[in-house]
């Protein structure tokens, strides 16, 4: 059972290294022993953490911890419990190139097999993580900067951080309580799952997008991040593994990449194999209509540009209605739960007027 596991679960650090450890350029990565990230959100920009802009510590997730916890604060990704299946999808996905914006329309669907959804009971991926939602086809159209620009300040990370080539969309490192997802819940063998609303998502580069490596040995472009730089996979330079200790704190550095068919002197973010695995905050700007429409209606509600009754502020609208910007908002508010009282303080206004422009009593 373990030598499946372990093809399955994580084939691809196999595929490059033949074993469970992966020399990276200062160090070897055991992925018999990854540091679990519970606990790692940060109020700020921290290399190795993740900046969340929202977390509910009261949602669902996985049920228990599997035995791939070593009792230690690490895990064993290679022993993972996997969810079943083969099931293939009618994948869209269109990007293309307009002016100075690059525009995706698809559904969410990958290119890839998935396991069956919801999980099976008389699976072992059931003991741990019953997911009981289905995949579902979703009506995805946006568009994002095709030349994007470093912004002043970075920005924290939402639940939906961005989309790859697979088809399908990525979310931050974390579960909807915030625990570290790639630890606590089962995936299926290209690491990926459905939320509430049937969007079929990944919590880190799933092995069955990263396969790809440039001449030089560095990886290939697997996605693209919300602020429209690029997500390449697990190899930088002189295709060597990267952790996110050689990185910076969203998770990316600069150098000379391909770009649209150039090399380009520019910044990306990069995959690896410890936590926060991709994008821990952003370092250009972002459109909040745009991470909702990646990240699906809600459950039983209204389209991917509204928003249930009593969900999330609208960041945007609240900063214009202070004459700020969204980023100084953000950073005012920290980590969730936010304080409105200190975030005011730090804003120079008052508390009443701070809750009367994001719409919360």
């Amino acid at each position: 059972m373990r030598a499946f596991r372990l093809g399955i679960a994580q084939a691809l650090a196999v595929a490059m290294t033949g074993t469970a450890f992966v020399s990276a350029a200062a160090h070897e990565i055991d992925l018999t022993r990854l540091p679990v990230g519970d606990g790692k959100i940060s109020d700020g920009p921290k290399t190795g953490w993740i900046w969340a802009c929202r977390i509910d510590p009261g949602a669902g997730g996985a049920q228990k911890e599997g035995p791939w916890f070593n009792g230690d604060g690490t895990y064993d990704l290679t022993a993972k419990a996997i969810v079943p299946g083969n099931v293939k999808w009618p994948s869209k996905l269109k990007i293309e190139r307009r002016g100075d914006r690059r525009v995706f329309s698809g559904n969410d669907l990958p290119k890839h097999g998935t396991g069956t959804f919801p999980v099976g009971r008389d699976t072992e991926a059931f003991k741990y993580d019953r997911n009981p939602n289905r995949i579902r086809e979703q009506a995805i159209a946006f568009d994002l900067p095709a030349d994007p620009v470093l912004a002043g300040e970075p920005q924290c990370a939402p639940g939906a951080v961005g989309i790859l080539l697979s088809g399908s969309v990525l979310f931050n490192a974390l579960d909807a309580p915030g625990r570290d997802a790639v630890a606590h819940e089962t995936q299926d063998k290209c690491q990926g799952h459905p939320q509430e609303s049937g969007v079929y998502h990944y919590h880190s580069i799933s092995s069955c997008a990263d396969a790809k490596t440039l001449p030089d040995g560095h990886s290939a472009l697997v996605g693209y991040s919300l602020d429209g730089f690029g997500i390449y996979g697990h190899l930088g330079e002189d295709g060597k593994a990267l952790a996110s200790a050689d990185l910076d704190e969203c998770h990316g550095h600069s150098h000379a990449i391909e770009w649209d068919g150039k090399m380009v002197e520019m910044y990306h973010y990069h995959a690896t194999w410890d936590f926060p695995y991709t994008v821990g905050c952003l370092r250009g700007d972002y459109d909040r209509d745009v991470v909702m429409a990646i990240s699906g209606p809600p459950p039983g509600g209204v389209g991917p540009q509204g928003g249930p009754p009593g969900g999330p502020p609208d960041l945007k609208a609240a900063a214009a209605k202070l004459g700020i910007s969204m980023s100084k908002l953000r950073s005012a508010l920290g980590p969730p739960p936010p304080n409105l009282a200190k975030t005011a303080r730090k804003l120079g206004i008052s508390e009443d007027n701070l809750r009367e422009a994001l719409g919360v009593p």
